[in-house]
């Protein structure tokens, strides 16, 4: 199950689990498509893995299965 994770690791911003906007890659780094077309060109920074659009969960799977709070936002 992804981490779904709540921000970007580029600049910070937030990331909804319910929201489309989220690229990742196989490791789960995550990035917004702003970051990503401006810098990133569908390449992760941290490990040179391919960033694809990270799929949405929906609301009653996320009571279930809640996203993760930890962020990885690196100044």
């Amino acid at each position: 199950m992804l981490a779904m994770r709540p921000d970007c690791e580029s600049c910070g911003k937030d990331l909804s689990a319910d929201e489309a906007g989220a690229l990742i890659c196989s490791f789960e780094c995550t990035f917004c498509e702003n970051c990503n077309s401006e810098k990133l060109h569908n390449i992760c920074p941290n490990c040179g893995g391919i960033l694809k659009a990270r799929p949405t969960r929906s609301a009653e799977l996320l009571e279930k299965y809640p996203a993760s709070t930890e962020r990885k936002y690196r100044c």
